[in-house]
Parts: structure tokens; C-alpha cells; sequence
């Protein structure tokens, strides 16, 4: 099916779940952020990522919700939320979760992120600990000075052979991202090609982001101006780098779950230099979408961590 299919609203998405969840609006830090919220308890934060919308999060959302307040959000720019000209630099954004976390009613909360949104979450942790109790990472830690020198061109024989085979996530999406109009041009009303060449290169079971998944996330990015906002989180990643040099190593407690390949990249990206207490911990038999593709684990060591 074409990613201009209709698909259901994010209410009947929300509806669909177990454990009472509702899709809402927050006006928060000067803009409107969409969420879905349900189940009860203590409050747990989910920051979702690239190209994606909360409902990469539905595999985890029920069984997280019979601990937990558990609330998926629409970072700025994404999905249901305002998609404005700027504030995609992740103080900002992490600003936004900071006081939603606030108008949901909490003083902190456990949060957890996945790619771009685990960026979010460290700098909400770097900049204002006292919102968040434990952070998770998924997949990601956070974009630092090594990430400036990352290759143009894809930089072994065996990366080049594995992306002839439609494997390997060499990311040159960070440098097309980077452009202004062209990307609008080339992908509006054409995304689902970009979701199915994602998954078909960083799934490992390509039948965990099923058929109607990817029709949703394919219907929220097939704009000219969801796909300039999702590219706007990219484009302040010098900026995001900048600000992470002024931060102190975090004290909040930091959990990092990874893929097969990001192991050992994010095992020697989460040093000291990151945090005073960081585990990372390997998910076998998963790539880079892991709340989809190993929902099981990932609500395993969300409730051993958060508690």
C-alpha cells in the first residue's frame, strides 16, 4: 500500500491499547506537544526518534502501563505535534519535555528515549536533573565530538558489502538531512520508500515493524513540512554538540540498551566522560529499533532499572 493510504487517527491508535490509554495536547515551552497517556503508578516518559511517531512505542506501552503513568510524546516536530520553523536543538526540545513532565503534573519522572529522542532525554538529564529520576537510552546515547568526524563515504570493505547485501545503517541520511528543499522535493508523498529501506537495512526480523507501522510512520513524515522538521533535529547537531561541552558528567543513573552493532560503538561512547553511573547493556538478536523489535527486553530492564 502507498504511504497515502488512510490511516487511524492517533485517539484511535491510543484507543487500541491496553491499559486505558488517551491521546492529548499540551501547550508547553511554546509549543504543542501530542501524547498518549495510560495506567497508573509512578511517571514514565517515552521520547521516540527518526522517522518515527509515539507509536513505536505500542509493543511496550500495555505492559509498561501495570506499573506505571506511562506517557509516549510527539517530540517537537514530530507527528501530531507543532512542527515550527525552529527549537530543534535538544536544550530546547528537552526544555519541552521538562515542562510537559510539569503539566502532566509530576516534579520528575523516569524517562526513556529512543534514537533522537534518547538525545533528548541526556540533555533534559544534563541540564535539568532534578526532572528526571533514571534515564534510559535506546540505541543511542548522545551525539558528541566524534560524531564531527564521522566518514563521507562508508569506511570499510565490509560496510560496503553489507550495504550491497541491504544490510548496515552507514548513516548518510545525517548529511542528506542537513539539506535545505531538496529532501522535501525528493520524498513528499514518496517516504515509504525511506521507512523500507531503514527497516530493511536495521531490523533484524523484518516482520517486527509490521505493514500498517510503517504505513503510519510513512503518512506522518509524507509532508513538506514533516519532513523539514523531522530534518531540523539534525541540522542543530553542531549546536547539540557545542552544548553538550558545557555539561558536567551526569549524575542520574544511566541505562543504555544497544543493538548487535551499536554495542560496541556506544560501549566506548557512554564513558566517564558522559556520566557517573552508566551501564550498557547488549540486546541480542535486535538491531536498531529495539521497542519493536524486542519489546520482551526492553520492558525487562525498564522495570529492573526504574523499579
Amino acid at each position: 500500500m502507498s504511504s497515502v493510504d488512510t490511516v487511524p487517527t492517533d485517539a484511535e491508535l491510543a484507543a487500541s491499547l491496553d491499559g486505558d490509554f488517551t491521546s492529548r495536547y499540551a501547550d508547553v515551552n511554546g509549543v504543542v506537544l501530542h501524547h498518549v497517556t495510560g495506567g497508573h503508578g509512578e511517571p514514565v516518559i517515552l521520547l521516540g526518534g527518526w522517522p518515527q511517531t509515539w507509536w513505536q512505542f505500542r509493543k511496550v506501552l500495555p505492559d509498561l502501563a501495570r506499573r506505571y503513568q506511562v506517557t509516549a510524546v510527539d517530540l517537537r516536530g514530530m507527528g501530531g505535534s507543532a512542527k515550527p520553523e525552529s527549537g530543534y536543538d535538544k536544550q530546547t526540545m528537552a526544555g519541552d519535555i521538562a515542562a510537559l513532565i510539569g503539566h502532566l503534573g509530576h516534579r520528575s519522572a523516569f524517562v526513556a528515549g529512543h534514537d533522537i529522542g534518547a538525545s533528548v532525554g541526556y540533555h533534559l538529564a544534563a541540564s535539568r536533573p532534578a526532572t528526571v529520576r533514571r534515564l534510559v537510552t535506546l540505541d543511542l546515547g548522545v551525539p558528541d565530538a566524534s560524531w564531527l568526524d564521522i566518514p563521507m563515504l562508508p569506511a570499510s570493505d565490509e560496510q560496503v558489502a553489507a550495504l550491497t547485501r541491504g544490510r548496515g545503517g552507514y548513516p548518510w541520511w545525517f548529511a542528506f538531512n542537513q539539506l535545505h528543499g531538496l529532501p522535501e522535493q525528493l520524498l513528499t508523498g514518496r517516504f515509504r520508500h525511506l521507512i523500507d529501506w531503514l527497516c530493511g537495512h536495521m531490523l533484524v526480523d523484518q516482520a517486527s515493524i509490521e505493514e500498517d507501522a510503517r504505513r503510519i510512520y510513512a503518512r506522518a513524515y509524507d509532508s513538506p513540512d514533516a519532513i523539514r522538521a523531522g530534518n531540523g533535529w539534525y541540522r542543530t547537531m553542531r549546536q547539540d554538540i557545542a552544548d553538550l561541552a558545557t555539561y558536567a558528567p551526569v549524575t542520574t543513573p544511566i541505562l543504555t540498551l544497544a543493538g548487535e552493532s551499536s554495542y560496541p560503538m556506544l560501549r566506548q561512547q557512554m564513558g566517564p566522560d558522559k556520566g557517573t553511573d552508566i551501564q550498557v547493556v547488549k540486546v541480542n538478536n535486535s538491531d536498531h529499533y529495539l521497542p519493536e523489535e524486542r519489546p520482551d527486553i526492553v520492558v525487562e530492564e525498564l522495570i529492573k532499572f526504574f523499579g
